[in-house]
Parts: structure tokens; C-alpha cells; sequence
């Protein structure tokens, strides 16, 4: 059986698992005003590949645990995860892409939660 949730609780949810595993400077970001197309972001930094693909796996079991399957992953690669909850796209990222990208620069008309 599929299950589902509620956007802020699979956000806490997703939070909680990253926080579990050390992930730095988690941030979600609620994208609904300022997108037509996109929800909610929970962005993540590992430090290094390992720990980007323990995070991956600690997000993915979580919401297993519970039903939740992610619609889409593209990775694991040594620098970006991403992991595509319907309303909740979780980005986990390296220092360097992190900073590269800069996704919170980017979406900072994006409220923060």
C-alpha cells in the first residue's frame, strides 16, 4: 500500500533522517510562491560520497518505513543526490556543488521553514 503525507510532515520526516546522519546545514525551502511548477526543496550538504549516499539511504528507509516511496532518484554521484517526493525535492550535495549551484541564492525569494 502507497501512503502519503502531508508536505510539512514528509519535510520534518526527511529533516529528521538527515539530522540523524550528520547531514550539515539542512534547509527547506517552501517554493509555492514563487513557482508555478515546484513545491518544497530540503536541500543537504555530505561531506563526501559516502556520506551523501548514507543520507540518501537514511531518507529512502525512513519514508520505506512508512509507506513512501521516492518517485524518481537521479544518483548517487560525488556530488548530488536528488530524491523526488512529489511536492518535496531533496537535494543532497557536496560543499563544492553547493556552493556552486547555490540553490538557496537562486530560490531566495523562497520562504524558509
Amino acid at each position: 500500500m502507497v501512503k502519503t503525507l502531508d508536505a510539512l510532515t514528509l519535510i520534518a520526516e526527511i529533516k529528521e533522517a538527515l539530522e540523524d546522519k550528520k547531514a550539515l546545514d539542512v534547509v527547506a525551502l517552501d517554493l509555492r510562491e514563487v513557482s508555478d511548477t515546484l513545491d518544497y526543496f530540503v536541500i543537504a550538504t555530505g561531506t563526501s560520497q559516502p556520506h551523501l549516499q548514507a543520507l540518501e539511504r537514511a531518507v529512502r528507509e525512513r519514508l520505506q518505513s512508512q509507506g513512501l516511496r521516492a518517485d524518481h532518484v537521479e544518483g548517487p554521484s560525488p556530488r548530488w543526490v536528488l530524491l523526488d517526493y512529489g511536492p518535496v525535492l531533496v537535494h543532497l550535495m557536496s560543499p563544492e556543488a553547493r556552493e556552486y549551484y547555490d540553490l538557496e541564492g537562486f530560490w531566495a525569494d523562497a520562504k524558509r521553514l
